[in-house]
């Protein structure tokens, strides 16, 4: 989620973060859902792991083509590592010692990488050049063995109101004070009243109007379902009534487990598995609008925002790139690196089309969790929204990094 929102969100954490969540929709029939795509790495583990057997790497040529929204994607991710906040997330180094990238090193792949996507002038000429220069890792992915399950994010655009009207009454609010975060991460530690940390109120508390009167709406939406997926995309473009536009990032979010409405869905057998998209979920509550409030409620979990310009933000605190940003664990993944992914997204029409594409970690979300999840950011708007809430498909994940004292 740009929040998907981050903090360092997805829209999750802020050094002003911003960043994903997920949305946990559509998965296929082929996927069982009782996969545990979250599960845990040992304490001290990385996501990565070096693929010293180049018969393993992909074919990095699949890749090769549309450079320009990749090239941008990579300057952006150079003013990151240019801020010198980015050096305190190195060294990234496996647990067990077989590798360690500093923070030197990830700048320089950065470079590496754009000189030989620059001067290569065919797909199997950058494979080539890859395979050469860099390192190949592998994100371990649920199972030890490399299953990544994708899902896609988005920045939706919907009708608001800056008051309260009888056709807009569902907030959008500002970050508490009472909602306390670790300084550098963002990473929610809890609600202070009486001058001691306690636990945050729930989504069930804040939707019966907690903070009524307090002053904190930012903007009120036509409806709780509407609100909601804001939440769990970390951001959004709002449309006033005379016209104009605005945007609202993630500012924040509380420490309660997130909870996929998607998952919920299904688990009750409300909407089927195979048939699961975001659309299909708005039809059903549009059937069934007493059931959004407790089905909603039951992801406890709560997301403020704030007034932003430009964007959408991740939680690197630099613009995403559609389908060019990928939010992952950043407890467990490096920060800003250049990543492949294989795995389908859907296009128009809800077709899967196969996606072999470099992208920049540049984001995380309250709901990627560990070395099993990967969220692409597709885009804003309605088209985005459809095919972000259809994205729903395991694959793999590879990073590259400069070999040492490589010069390509």
């Amino acid at each position: 989620m740009m929040l998907r929102a981050s903090s360092s969100l997805a829209l999750l954490s802020l050094l002003t973060f911003s960043g994903c969540e997920l949305f946990s929709v559509s998965a296929p029939s082929s996927t069982p859902m009782e996969k545990d795509y979250g599960r845990p790495l040992a304490p001290g583990e990385v996501a990565l792991e070096l693929v010293t057997d180049r018969s393993q790497y992909p074919d990095f040529g699949l890749g090769f083509g549309r450079k320009d929204d990749l090239l941008l994607a990579i300057d952006r991710t150079l003013e990151y590592f240019a801020k010198p906040s980015s050096k305190r997330w190195w060294p990234y180094k496996d647990h067990e010692g077989k590798f360690s990238i500093d923070h030197e090193r990830a700048l320089a792949s950065l470079h590496a990488f754009r000189k030989v996507l620059s001067e290569s002038s065919s797909g199997a000429e950058l494979n080539q050049k890859i395979a050469d220069h860099f390192d190949v890792f592998r994100s371990k992915g649920w199972n030890r063995q490399g299953e990544v399950l994708f899902t896609g994010y988005c920045q939706p655009i919907y009708d608001a109101s800056p008051t309260q009207t009888g056709e807009y009454k569902y907030p959008l609010y500002r970050l508490p004070p009472e909602l306390k975060k670790e300084e550098f991460t963002g990473t929610p530690l809890g609600w202070e009243q009486g001058g001691s940390l306690g636990t945050s109120p729930k989504r069930a508390d804040f939707d019966g109007g907690y903070l009524n009167g307090r002053g904190l709406e930012l903007y009120w939406l036509k409806s709780r379902l509407e609100t909601y997926i804001v939440q769990v995309q970390g951001s959004a473009r709002l449309r006033m009534q005379d016209g104009s536009m605005r945007a609202v990032g993630y500012a924040g979010k509380t420490e309660h487990e997130y909870k996929g409405l998607g998952t919920t869905l299904v688990e009750e057998g409300k909407v089927s598995k195979n048939k699961l998209s975001l659309r299909a979920i708005k039809d059903y509550f549009a059937q069934h609008p007493d059931q959004v409030d407790p089905y909603t409620q039951k992801n406890e979990s709560y997301v403020f925002f704030t007034d932003i310009t430009g964007g959408p933000y991740g939680s690197l605190n630099i613009e995403v790139t559609p389908y060019r940003t990928l939010a992952t664990d950043k407890a467990v993944f490096p920060r800003g690196g250049v990543c492949f992914a294989q795995t389908k997204v859907p296009m128009r029409g809800g077709i899967n089309e196969s996606f072999n594409q470099f992208m920049l970690d540049q984001d995380t979300g309250g709901a990627i969790r560990s070395a099993g999840r990967g969220d692409i950011f597709i885009g804003t708007g309605d088209e985005a929204e459809e095919i972000a809430g259809g994205t729903y498909a395991e694959g793999k994940l590879w990073y590259v990094y400069i070999k040492p004292g490589a010069n390509p």
